[in-house]
């Protein structure tokens, strides 16, 4: 498994999500946050950003994209 551990205060499980997302209002448009999340909070971490009504997506932690830590 991998050694990234999700976003959610206080969570030490592995990450397996990435919810990537954005604040248009203070972010450009290539502009990208990511947050990593188990899948315990996956849901808890995208709503969270939804309800900004803030673009969001999710996406697994493959090998490839496993470098990207929360931000």
């Amino acid at each position: 498994m991998n050694d990234i551990e999700c976003s959610r205060a206080g969570c030490r499980a592995s990450a397996r999500w990435r919810v990537i997302w954005r604040n248009p209002r203070i972010h450009s448009a290539d502009r990208r946050k990511i947050w990593v999340a188990c899948d315990d909070h996956v849901a808890y971490l995208r709503e969270f950003v939804a309800a900004r009504d803030f673009p969001v997506s999710v996406e697994p932690v493959t090998v490839e994209t496993s470098g990207a830590g929360g931000s």
